[in-house]
């Protein structure tokens, strides 16, 4: 069996992980995204829930958005992407503290996101079709949002005036 292949962040527990395996040729690509005993052996021994896909266009900011008692293993299947992942633990001596990282098709990254961790992407692609796996299925009442350019938290983004949504605006 393989080995998964996972590194740590600035911030406990938030990994990014290697894809368990991946193949091109010349009929095109297949990636395997997630393997629950390679996972269960990389000491990740989570139980998803469901399973979620958003697909935006360049300069698309997404969220600064989380759970209170959800874990995401996030990707991107189509395109790129810069991630911000902020801790938004009270308890934590990394209370507001960020973190980001390139994720695409070509490096095939993922980032495993723990509870109570604000996640928030902007589309640097011309399309991106983002993946996410969650521990518990979506309910409103768990989640908490952040504002995209909060001055306390000081965030560094690629570009001024992202595309943004209601809920973001």
């Amino acid at each position: 069996m393989e080995r998964l292949e996972t590194y740590k962040t600035e911030l406990d527990g938030v990994l990014l992980i290697k894809p368990p395996s991946f193949f091109e040729d010349f009929r095109g690509i297949y990636v395997e995204t997630y393997n629950k005993p390679m996972f269960k052996e990389a000491g990740i021994d989570l139980e998803f829930m469901e399973d979620d896909f958003c697909i935006s266009q360049k300069y698309v900011l997404r969220g600064i958005h989380g759970s209170r008692n959800n874990w995401k293993l996030t990707g991107v299947t189509v395109g790129k992407v810069y991630q911000v992942m902020v801790n938004y633990d009270p308890t934590s001596p990394q209370f507001k503290q960020w973190t980001s990282v390139i994720l695409s098709d070509q490096s095939r990254l993922m980032a495993l996101i723990p509870p109570m961790f604000g996640n928030s992407y902007l589309v640097l692609s011309s399309l991106v079709i983002y993946h996410y796996k969650q521990t518990k299925p979506y309910r409103e009442e768990d989640q908490f949002s952040l504002k995209w350019n909060a001055p306390e938290l000081n965030i560094f983004w690629p570009i001024d005036k992202p595309i943004l949504g209601a809920r973001d605006a």
